[in-house]
């Protein structure tokens, strides 16, 4: 059994992850901390763990750190800035680190201290990270110590525009202009398990709005992931937007494009098909079908649709996840399959759920 630790598992990833490991049949759930709940049964705070799991949270100290040590994984659910503090350690011991938050997603620390607005603790370290998508990194992610575990919105974003980034290399010539637009929508347990009054029932129900106008900290993630796939062959220049919408979990991201002439003699349905058909938990639905959030909802599935307009040279992909599960913690755990070998399905094959 692999042992795994999990630090900060009071969210909503955290909880996740509690659920989804708990019945993953190669793992061990051994240490779970909490600084604010350290000493309580997890299912004392969430009564949908009760006859699934009775582990106590413990704080994270130094006894700690020498427990973590003894794992085979360490999970972080935490904040920014978490994971970097205590990774070098885990990973000299030998403990493979798999960061939910953002410490190790920005291999440039002018962006990352940009963006997070902290300075990262441990460079080298980041030098070495994976970023933890396994549809693009797979054979990275089978030898990695740290990985970063995408955001949400890049996961989308990312696997949206892979075939098509993909197919212009192999052209080896422009098949989409340089311009693309992500308008993305999400729940609000995106927002993390906190209280604030922009958050709460009476201002995010019936209620829709857009935020991170003038920038949001996923747009250099998106980027990043652009730029791997392309090799700079192709520049492109993004326009993110991300939504809240009042709903509890998914996320809905439409990306438009415009084609080329080279791009309308593509048929983009079956680059996308051919492109993910080998890929367990990609989606791409038949033409002229469209996904909604609830199609994906408490899944690792990731549900894909594209409508080419020639006469407009319009490609519009619509892609949506769970944001908490092929979002985050789902996510993770196909990163851990990956990086001890086992099948990458492995603990992740429930059906959505429906209503």
């Amino acid at each position: 059994m692999i042992s795994v630790a999990i630090v900060g598992g009071t969210g909503y990833t955290g909880i996740e992850l509690i659920r989804l490991l708990s019945a993953h049949p190669e793992v061990s759930i051994d240490l779970l901390t909490s600084r604010s709940e350290a000493g309580m049964r997890a299912d004392e705070i969430f009564p949908s763990l009760r006859g699934i799991s009775d582990i106590v949270f413990s704080d994270l100290g130094d006894d700690t750190l020498s427990a973590l040590q003894k794992c085979d994984v360490v999970f972080f659910a935490t904040p920014h800035g978490v994971a970097m503090q205590q990774a070098e350690a885990l990973t000299q011991a030998g403990v493979k680190v798999i960061d939910l938050a953002a410490d190790f997603r920005l291999q440039s620390l002018a962006d990352f201290e940009h963006w997070y607005q902290q300075t990262h603790s441990c460079p080298g370290l980041l030098k070495s990270a994976v970023y933890g998508l396994p549809e693009l990194n797979r054979d990275k992610l089978a030898g990695a110590l740290v990985v970063g575990n995408p955001g949400c919105y890049p996961t989308t974003a990312i696997l949206g525009l892979k075939p098509i980034i993909e197919k212009q290399n192999e052209q080896a010539v422009r098949l989409v202009e340089p311009r693309i637009v992500i308008d993305a929508k999400s729940g609000v347990s995106g927002a993390g398990r906190q209280a604030k009054l922009d958050l709460n029932y009476a201002e995010t129900t019936d209620n829709l709005k857009a935020y991170g106008v003038t920038g949001h900290r996923h747009l250099p993630e998106i980027e990043q992931g652009i730029e791997q796939l392309s090799d700079e062959k192709f520049i492109h220049r993004v326009r993110f937007l991300p939504h809240l919408v009042p709903m509890i979990r998914g996320m809905l991201s439409s990306i438009h494009l415009e084609m080329t002439e080279a791009g309308r003699a593509i048929d983009w349905q079956s680059v996308f098909e051919n492109s993910y058909q080998q890929e367990a938990f990609i989606d791409v639905l038949p033409q002229g079908r469209y996904p909604d959030t609830r199609s994906v909802r408490a899944s690792n599935r990731l549900r894909i649709s594209v409508y080419q307009n020639n006469q407009r040279a319009e490609l519009t992909v619509i892609v949506v996840q769970d944001n908490l599960v092929k979002g985050a913690a789902g996510q993770a755990i196909q990163n851990m399959n990956v990086m001890f070998g086992l099948e990458e399905t492995l603990g992740l094959n429930a059906a959505p759920i429906v209503p």
